[in-house]
């Protein structure tokens, strides 16, 4: 008994000092992590907003020609199978370091389970809805816009809520082409694991990314109660 007090005495100083080093690095480097913050944010809502828009594209041009139902389903699994590393790579040999490999390799990746879901959620749309707003007099584009996309929004607005966490993540590793963002401090962290403050850069940078992503789930969460048409709503 008497030879586990000083252990756990100084397991207890050990972990006291783990909190004390991590606070003060945040302290330290506050400005430089909300601004990394911020960074992050800003390039994976752009990103997939972009994405949004081009899934949203070619879920339309899907949806109104079947054939191209299976190119595209094909497309988007073979597309989530490549590794990040890799994509990130390639872009750097084209586009040099940067922001804008950054942002094609989010938007690529974030199209991916849209565009699926969008797909799936168009298909899913009542026919005798669609047939009835045309027998109103509605132009296709209309009942695109009034009927079929209303109703498939909430299966659109899920494929969003998975691109989002999954390219918070790869925001991180968009670091390797110094792109902005947290994930420079992981980077760093690990590139000098073992000196002083590279633990702490390496845990605080992952630990923001988590806490990122789960601040901007709940905000889609509450964009999808608030844009769900009400005659929908679960």
């Amino acid at each position: 008994m008497s030879g586990r007090l000083p252990y756990r005495a100084f397991a207890e100083e050990a972990r006291e000092g783990s909190a004390n080093s991590m606070w003060e690095f945040i302290s330290e480097h506050r400005d430089a992590l909300m601004f990394g913050a911020y960074q992050h944010v800003s390039l994976v809502v752009q990103s997939v907003a972009i994405a949004t828009v081009l899934a949203l594209v070619v879920a339309v041009l899907v949806h109104r020609i079947p054939r191209l139902s299976g190119l595209a389903n094909g497309i988007s699994s073979i597309g989530l199978t490549v590794p990040a590393l890799a994509l990130l790579a390639f872009l750097l040999a084209v586009l040099g370091l940067g922001v804008l490999p950054s942002v094609v390799a989010i938007v690529f990746y974030a199209a991916l389970p849209i565009v699926r879901n969008a797909v799936v959620g168009l298909n899913g749309v009542d026919t005798t809805l669609v047939e009835s707003a045309r027998g109103m007099g509605m132009s296709r584009t209309r009942t695109l816009m009034r009927v079929e996309l209303p109703l498939a929004w909430p299966v659109v607005l899920a494929g969003v809520r998975v691109s989002t966490q999954m390219c918070m993540g790869i925001a991180a590793v968009a670091a390797y082409v110094q792109g902005p963002g947290l994930g420079s401090f992981i980077f760093n962290g690990l590139a000098r694991l073992g000196g002083a403050g590279a633990t702490e850069s390496a845990v605080v940078g992952t630990v923001g990314v988590v806490i990122l992503a789960l601040v901007l789930d709940g905000l889609l969460v509450l964009l999808q109660r608030v844009t769900t048409p009400r005659g929908i709503r679960a």
